[in-house]
């Protein structure tokens, strides 16, 4: 049997045709001896179809809200940084930590210390580092 092997770059990859996997045992699915029905649909990871292609379905719909969560970030920073803009052009400060304080608590209620995670990645897109 062959085994995807995933990379420290998120890349699969698979051991070269006709050379042993050095996790599998018995000859490799793609020579003689090996078993080719049992080989998964790519990039699924299983061999079985109706769950490869529930697996396809569910990433295409990954991928839309992937789409969308970049380009709702993006908007979102563009929008923070004209406030800072603005807010400075005033003769205000760069920074109003209340409001970084409130958006802070309302990530981590509802997402958990990887909501705060979150958040301080969204702050900083929109006003640079500290």
């Amino acid at each position: 049997m062959m085994t995807d092997v995933v990379e420290s770059s998120g890349r699969v990859t698979r051991p070269e045709a006709g050379r042993p996997d050095p996790g599998a045992s018995g000859p490799p699915a793609d020579v003689p001896g090996g078993d080719d029905d049992a080989k998964p649909a790519a990039g699924t990871g299983t061999p079985e179809p109706a769950a490869a292609a529930r697996i396809v379905e569910i990433r295409e719909r990954i991928d839309e809200i992937d789409r969308a969560l970049i380009e709702l970030w993006q908007e979102r920073a563009r929008l923070s940084q004209e406030v800072g803009v603005t807010r400075m052009a005033s003769g205000g400060t760069r920074l109003v930590l209340s409001r970084e304080r409130a958006i802070l608590e309302r990530f981590r209620a509802a997402l958990g210390a990887d909501g705060t995670q979150l958040a301080l990645l969204l702050l900083r897109a929109g006003r640079g580092p500290l």
